[in-house]
């Protein structure tokens, strides 16, 4: 194939999202890790799979960015979550070196291409990406408004017993606690849901949006979620490779839309062959854009906390 991906972390995310690309004809992958034989016992068992899948596309599993080299896109899901005891300065300390170090290799093999960032907490890494790499804000992007609109739009399905085909949703802001999923926006077959579900409903699905992962790490207990953060990078990374010039939402260096500069934040995007090629301004109501600006003060904060940091 004439596209080349890599995924850095073999882990859970990274192994499913290398599954999806493949199984979507899109791009040959490299899947690399620093546990050795984790990235190419994944990828062998990937390429037996392609026969029964029937595509062609190639898997490498590797410990070295050397076999990165030129890659088209690289989508970044190393790091590691938070445990019990560990603060959120902890997570931000460790997460801050492994994506600093990962990014110092991708811009040295891959010079040209654009970032994913996947890896929590979200925004603070799409800075940190953004700092080490030196790229312009339309290489590096990060994956976290595909997640939360999807699962919007899933419980909006379990509610109304809809297609999800049918149903259109925007989540902005930061990924977390103070995401802003958007009501208004949010259409069954070009219907507003504000006219399908009562308020009250609305709230109580806004709510568990925003508590989406949690849901699913406590029901996993040991783990967190994986299908659906691959599926939405996958989206993005199709995306790009198809010049789709699909608009959805992303993380992304705002400088000066939404009155928001110097800030990774979530906010519709139009991706396509440049990466992010268009931040698209949508009309917010004073309450929506006094809960965005909430958000990124959140993601301020956390920003700030990170360069304290050693």
């Amino acid at each position: 194939m004439d596209k080349k991906v890599t995924v850095v972390g073999a882990g859970n995310v990274g192994a499913t999202l290398a599954q999806r690309l493949c199984e979507k004809v899109l791009c040959d992958v490299v899947l690399v890790d620093i546990i050795e034989g984790l990235p190419q016992g994944k990828a062998l068992d990937l390429t037996e799979a392609a026969p029964v899948e029937k595509h062609d596309a190639h898997v490498v599993g590797t410990n070295s960015y050397e076999d990165t080299k030129d890659s088209d896109i690289v989508v970044i899901t190393a790091g590691v979550p938070r445990k019990p005891g560990m603060s959120r300065d902890d997570l931000l300390s460790v997460n801050k070196k492994i994506i600093s170090s990962v990014t110092e290799q991708v811009a040295k093999y891959s010079p040209n291409s654009i970032l994913i960032v996947v890896s929590n907490p979200l925004d603070a890494m799409c800075h940190v990406a953004h700092d080490v790499s030196g790229f312009p804000r339309n290489r590096v992007i990060g994956m976290a408004g595909v997640l939360d609109s999807a699962r919007f739009r899933s419980f909006i399905s379990m509610e109304l017993n809809v297609s999800v085909d049918n149903i259109h949703a925007f989540v902005l802001g930061s990924h977390g606690d103070s995401m802003v999923p958007l009501p208004r926006y949010s259409t069954v077959a070009g219907i507003p849901i504000t006219e399908l579900i009562p308020q009250k409903r609305i709230d109580e699905l806004v709510e568990r949006t925003r508590n989406g992962g949690t849901e699913i790490v406590n029901f996993l207990k040991t783990g967190s979620a994986f299908y659906a953060p691959a599926s939405s990078a996958a989206e993005m990374v199709e995306a790009i490779i198809r010049d789709r010039k699909k608009i959805l939402p992303c993380c992304i260096y705002l400088e000066g839309e939404y009155g928001i500069r110097n800030l990774y934040i979530g906010v519709p995007a139009k991706l396509g062959k440049n990466g992010m090629e268009e931040v698209i301004q949508i009309k917010l109501t004073a309450e929506e854009e006094a809960a965005l600006k909430k958000s990124a003060a959140a993601v301020e904060e956390l920003v700030e906390a990170m360069k304290k940091l050693a």
